[in-house]
């Protein structure tokens, strides 16, 4: 231990003394307690005890009073850092000046850099920074700044340029402050740094001026050059490429010039599109056409070289353009060289040459493109068999060994491209006219995605209305089949009684020939020919009265939270029978979808204009639309069979568990109410289905006009009627059908009933009968029939009889002909297949309407 200096009351320049620590004294110490205890065995316990008393009272009295001391911080356990002969010295013949001041300002230490730098001739007339560079105004600012945060204890740096005395240039000086260490004892002490960095800053300045004048060099070089990153940031360009191209240079660097601004057409893929190993560095010479900024393009050789990083990154490019517009006008050679590359790189086809392995040699833009966008690791730009699916590699390699044997006359190869979506391409091999082993073969590749997209679309479409049109027809066919059935089992039932044995059997064909006109409906449905009753309908409604009936459909193992109303739903022009119909369905096949249980959804949101292009769906124009989407997490549709889901018939149940006509039902439905059906789904996934249905401006709306379709369309129903209503009357009838046993039926029932029948096959005959009996009180006739139909037959009969009163009958919907009618056109419509009651029931109505 040694005595704790004054360390306020230090000498500038002096060395305090060293405090060390003596071997020798520790020694002595020692081998005296050791004499002193010899001493005492010599004298026995008994002689020797008071003075061992009077040993041990002493050496406690030391120790007590030395712990004093140390508390009281007289004396102090020395520390062997500052005994370190090392550490003064590295101080005091430092480069950069030193000082130390306490919390007064006063300079307590100095080394004799600080001394020179500061003008001091001795340590008496040393002074503080702040006294330094008192009066100087350069400095004054930031000397504050420095004494603030010495008060402040923190670190701060400043650098200042002090001019001489003679006028010359002077000199910078880079200023320190710090805190002396961060115990609390010297916490008031801060040391301050002075460095000479003249001769730095000079070097900066050379530095400087030199890369000025080697960007003035290479700004007004006659050639012109850029630098582009790997995001395709324009991060340089000089003032000549500026001038040429006619851009503003402040626009560069500002994340307001791309790559794809100042290069023609597909030209960029090039650039972008070079592939090399980690660490290589690559130089590529391409000839392609830089735009300017009024559209306007300019021929130009690039030489575009690009470093690779250690990962395989791309850094920033340094590309040299030279323009090849003078050539077209000087060099007739050079300018049909850069025409050449012209077509080349911007003709609209993708061209490589390939080795018999299919590995490209060269390239132009297009395909560069198409090797991005197929391929972002680059594999198609080293093979071009990359580009297509391995099931169909072997189509294109074959045609590449074709043409390297020489074979002429190759056919094109259509084969799928690689990628996420499915995409197609057609490839055209021709043979290389030299004996050079590098290139066995020129490849031209088109992409045919959307021209099949198309005929695919086409011919969808074209299979649909044809099955639409078979099915319309054997659906009225067989409506014409169903009538007579219905009718001859009316008068059948009229015959017997309900206690006749024969009775049940009569009622059972009446209950099937029930079943097989609902099919028929459905066939309508499909083709689009039944009669709707469209409305103004809030589909959210809707949706919400049939939802206890959707819950009681799917069953307990389906969750189904309810459905997902959007925010004020645009309203909808619609038969709500038949959308309930469209929902019911679609939900049973979801359910049907789920047999293990899953999650039914069914959401509704307005979908404007502009939103129409997010779904993709092709076909559908861009209009409002209100949205429908019903979605589950069943089992999924197959790939293969997605696009016939809608045909009629076609079914993935078992037989005897659908008919295959729910899907085809709602198509039909959706179409002939203006709408569009889409499905989305994925096989173990499952299945989302959207309707997009027109939104309704009532605006728009046509006013009803005064006259039209007279009654309505279906039977109406026996349960609304009075049971004892006089369906008997008085008049002529001409009855035109030309289905003979039909017709024979039908003027039977209305014979029953008290009216004058005169039968007609055709519209023909039906016009002669009208001319033989004048006094005709209703026309009955069908719609579709061979040599006249009935629209034909009602312009002509309304020459002869303006006021004639007629019910037309069809399978079809009124819709399929109320087109090729005059307008405002009067007639009432029976729609097949009915029973007696319903034809005598509008006939009466009709008859006795004012």
């Amino acid at each position: 231990m040694t005595p704790d200096p004054d360390i306020d009351s230090p000498q500038v320049g002096q060395e305090p003394a060293r405090r060390s620590g003596s071997i020798l004294l520790v020694l002595l110490v020692a081998g005296s307690i050791v004499a002193a205890a010899v001493a005492f065995m010599t004298l026995g316990s008994t002689n020797a005890q008071p003075y061992i008393l009077a040993l041990l009272a002493s050496l406690a009295m030391v120790g007590l009073f030395t712990l004093f001391a140390f508390a009281a911080g007289i004396v102090r356990f020395a520390d062997r850092t500052i005994d370190d002969p090392l550490m003064r010295p590295i101080a005091d013949h430092a480069f950069d000046g030193i000082a130390v001041t306490d919390s007064g300002g006063h300079v307590i230490y100095a080394n004799s850099a600080y001394l020179a730098l500061t003008g001091a001739t001795s340590m008496q007339d040393v002074r503080p920074v702040e006294r330094v560079f008192i009066g100087n105004p350069d400095v004054s600012e930031a000397v504050f700044r420095l004494l603030k945060a010495a008060r402040e204890g923190k670190r701060q740096q400043e650098e200042v340029r002090v001019a001489a005395a003679d006028g010359t240039n002077g000199r910078w000086l880079r200023l320190r402050v710090r805190r002396l260490a961060q115990a609390k004892r010297y916490s008031r002490y801060a040391v301050w740094s002075i460095a000479d960095i003249t001769r730095d800053r000079e070097r900066q300045e050379d530095v400087f001026q030199e890369l000025r004048h080697a960007i003035e060099y290479l700004d007004h070089a006659p050639c012109g050059f850029f630098s582009v990153n790997q995001s395709g940031d324009l991060v340089y360009v000089n003032a000549t490429l500026a001038n040429w191209l006619d851009h503003d240079l402040a626009e560069v660097g500002s994340g307001g010039l791309k790559l794809a601004d100042i290069v023609s057409g597909d030209g960029a893929s090039l650039l972008t599109s070079i592939i090399a190993a980690p660490g290589e560095v690559r130089t590529e010479v391409f000839d392609i056409d830089l735009r300017m900024r009024n559209g306007k393009t300019m021929p130009a050789r690039l030489y575009h070289k690009l470093a690779f990083g250690a990962d395989g990154v791309p850094g920033p490019s340094r590309t040299l353009v030279i323009s090849r517009a003078r050539d077209e006008r000087v060099d007739p050679q050079r300018a049909a060289e850069v025409r050449f590359m012209r077509f080349f790189d911007n003709t609209p086809m993708a061209i490589a040459t390939v080795d018999k392995s299919g590995a490209v040699g060269r390239a132009n833009a297009r395909f560069a493109k198409l090797a991005q966008s197929l391929s972002p690791d680059g594999a198609v730009a080293k093979s071009i068999l990359a580009a297509v699916k391995e099931r169909d590699r072997g189509q294109l390699s074959a045609a590449i060994h074709a043409a390297a044997d020489g074979q002429g006359d190759i056919p094109p190869v259509e084969v799928m491209l690689e990628g996420a979506r499915e995409r197609w391409g057609q490839f055209f091999v021709t043979a290389v006219e030299d004996d050079r082993d590098a290139e066995a073969a020129i490849v031209y590749m088109l992409e045919t995605t959307e021209r099949r997209t198309l005929e695919s679309q086409i011919n969808q479409s074209q299979k649909m209305e044809s099955v639409g049109q078979l099915a319309g027809g054997i659906a009225h066919d067989f409506n014409n089949v169903l009538s007579a059935i219905m009718m001859a089992n009316d008068f059948l039932l009229n015959a017997h009684k309900p206690t006749d044995p024969s009775f049940q059997d009569i009622m059972q064909i009446k209950q099937n020939a029930n079943r097989a006109a609902a099919l028929v409906r459905q066939l309508l449905a499909f083709s689009r020919r039944q009669t709707l009753q469209p409305k103004v309908l809030d589909l959210g409604d809707t949706l919400s009265d049939i939802g206890m009936l959707l819950k009681r459909l799917i069953g307990e193992k389906v969750t189904f939270p309810g459905v997902v109303h959007g925010r004020d739903l645009w309203p909808v022009k619609a038969d709500v029978s038949q959308f309930e119909q469209v929902i019911v369905n679609l939900v049973v096949n979801a359910r049907d979808a789920m047999p293990n249980g899953g999650k039914l959804a069914i959401r509704t949101a307005n979908v404007a204009a502009a939103e129409v292009a997010a779904f993709g769906h092709k076909g559908m124009p861009a209009a409002d639309y209100v949205l429908v989407e019903i979605g589950d997490t069943g089992t999924g549709i197959p790939p293969e069979i997605v696009d016939k889901i809608f045909e009629p018939f076609f079914s993935t149940k078992e037989v005897g568990k659908g008919t295959g006509l729910g899907l085809s039902t709602v198509y039909g439905i959706v179409k002939q109410t203006g709408g569009f059906i889409y499905v989305d789904s994925k096989a173990g996934e499952g299945t989302t289905f959207r309707i997009f249905l027109p939104r309704h401006h009532p605006e728009a709306e046509a006013p009803p006009a005064s006259s039209g379709v007279i009654g309505a369309a279906k039977e109406p129903s026996p349960a609304a009627k009075p049971v004892n209503t006089d369906l008997t009357g008085q008049g002529t009838i001409l009855l035109v059908e030309d289905e003979e046993g039909l017709r024979s039926l039908n003027a039977r029932g209305l014979r029953s009933r008290g009216y004058s029948v005169i039968e007609a096959s055709n519209g023909i005959e039906a016009l002669e009968a009208l001319d033989e009996n004048g006094a005709v009180d209703l026309v009955v006739s069908d719609v579709v029939m061979p040599e006249m139909d009935g629209p034909t037959l009602l312009r002509k009969m309304r020459v002869r009889n303006p006021n004639l009163r007629i019910i037309f009958v069809s399978g079809y919907a009124e819709e399929a002909f109320d087109k090729s009618l005059p307008e405002n056109e009067q007639f009432a419509f029976l729609a097949k297949p009915f029973a007696l009651s319903a034809l005598i029931a509008k006939v009466k109505e009709t008859m006795t309407a004012s």
